[in-house]
């Protein structure tokens, strides 16, 4: 089957924040025998997947609905994450087997009820919305929930096998994204800036085009990938500014976007407020959807981890180690895919109904994204693990580009509850307020080797902090007319 990969001028990613495949997307087609309209097969629920408590009471899946209480808050806390908790969800223990086996993925309920019960606890600094119980992580939303995610999903393309490159948490998974490796790191807490070289320095380096939005601020990749950090700031901005790229027709070759991060934020990190990324998402289609770039155009939504939240399939055993040989932190080798999370592809050129999967062993993961890149503009890969990953160019099909416009009459849902969460500092906010700190700005010590990150009582002022030394060093202090080379 020939692609129209060629035709593409312009890759477009969002990342959005710690949901599973089937807790957002399971029940896309259950009403259909998850069978596409094309007839594709559909890995989604069926509706007799469980787990089981600590009791041995069975909780199966349930649909999300707007009869659930607080339904665009679930499940209600902020499940476990990181590579433990990842283990006790797949295996229910936080180490895994030797010899590996398929993960059974019975411990959801169990890691979920284990990591309430100290959230719980008074002065934990965990925010909780009303009282949820382990059962509660098998809730997994319905369609008509998420109009506008599943709409995209059902009228471009879906992948219901792509699988996080990592199974660990947020900054990991981002820097597989972005360099195709973690540089052997699993824990957030261990690095917040990634030395790899990165695709935007393979397509600055091929003559290509690559920029970078945040919601509000500059993004978070500005400082989390070192080899961008001091590029021009022609290739930062805020959504506004993508906005104003689409309508130009000035999109660059890669085009990587960040959700507003933090609890008043559109991230859909829970337990915030999924329905302000349902709102995030139509807005970027509707800015690609209205560019002149439309045609030449693909769009990617993905999700950097599954966060905790259930999924029913065990993540492959196949990967390859981006630095065969070496061993990362707990003695994790990277052969071990991260669980499933949500993947929708979009282009004109896309037939509606298409649910796509690798055709070889190898699975879908972020690292796939780069292959495409590299397969487009003729960059070399900069692991073997991108060396190694599909393509996913075959997505793209059609001899004509489409004229419909599929979210035309979608309203994206507001969550309609009274329930507000706090304006407490995230922890992505807190790892850009740390990598914001040791920008070496001339301040009251006249240098800046002895600033000290302040505490903040907020996100907002966490965004200010951020906003203003980011201002202070990239446009006022550190000025260049140059691009790195």
């Amino acid at each position: 089957m020939k692609n129209k990969l060629n035709e593409i001028e312009h890759i477009v990613v969002v990342m959005m924040e710690n949901r599973s495949f089937d807790h957002m997307l399971g029940y896309l087609y259950s009403d259909k025998g998850n069978k596409s309209p094309l007839g594709h097969d559909f890995d989604g629920l069926t509706g007799k997947e469980f787990n089981l408590d600590k009791q041995g009471n069975k909780h199966p899946v349930f649909p999300i609905t707007n009869k659930t209480s607080n339904p665009y808050f679930m499940p209600l806390a902020d499940p476990g994450e990181g590579y433990s908790n990842t283990n006790s969800q797949l295996f229910s223990t936080i180490k895994e087997p030797n010899p590996i086996t398929p993960a059974k993925m019975d411990g959801f309920v169990t890691n979920f009820d284990y990591t309430l019960g100290w959230q719980k606890k008074p002065n934990s600094g965990w925010k909780i919305i009303g009282n949820p119980t382990g059962k509660d992580i098998m809730g997994c939303y319905s369609p008509e929930m998420l109009p506008v995610l599943s709409t995209l999903a059902k009228e471009y393309a879906v992948s219901d096998a792509w699988f996080g490159s990592a199974p660990t948490e947020t900054l990991p998974n981002r820097a597989f994204l972005h360099m195709s490796t973690s540089q052997g790191i699993l824990s957030d807490k261990s690095q917040s800036v990634y030395t790899a070289k990165s695709i935007f320095h393979s397509l600055q380096a091929a003559g290509k085009t690559w920029a970078c939005y945040g919601y509000d601020s500059d993004p978070l990749v500005r400082n989390l990938v070192a080899d961008i950090t001091h590029a021009q700031n022609s290739h930062f901005g805020d959504f506004a500014a993508f906005q104003q790229a689409a309508k130009e027709g000035t999109l660059a070759n890669h085009v990587f976007l960040e959700p507003k991060w933090g609890p008043k934020g559109n991230s859909q990190h829970p337990n915030y407020d999924v329905s302000k990324g349902e709102q995030y998402m139509k807005q970027v289609y509707d800015a690609v959807r209205n560019s002149p770039c439309w045609d030449k155009t693909l769009l990617i939504i993905t999700y950097d981890e599954h966060g905790g939240c259930y999924d029913h399939v065990s993540p492959p055993e196949n990967a390859v180690n981006p630095e065969p040989g070496k061993i990362g932190q707990n003695n994790f080798n990277f052969q071990r895919f991260g669980p499933r999370v949500p993947t929708v592809l979009i282009s004109p050129l896309i037939e509606a109904g298409t649910v796509i999967r690798a055709e070889g062993a190898t699975p879908y993961d972020h690292t796939s994204i780069n292959k495409t890149i590299q397969k487009r503009f003729g960059l070399d890969p900069l692991t073997e693990r991108d060396k190694a990953a599909p393509c996913i160019s075959d997505v793209l099909t059609l001899d004509k580009p489409r004229t419909d416009n599929p979210l035309e009459k979608i309203t994206p849902p507001t969550s309609g509850d009274d329930t507000t969460l706090e304006d407490t500092p995230s922890h992505l906010q807190m790892v850009m307020a740390h990598n914001a700190s040791q920008l070496p700005i001339q301040d009251e010590h006249e240098n800046g080797e002895h600033h000290v990150c302040p505490d903040f009582k907020t996100g907002s002022d966490v965004m200010k902090y951020i906003n203003d030394r980011h201002k202070h060093y990239f446009h006022d202090y550190y000025h260049h007319d140059y691009d790195y080379e």
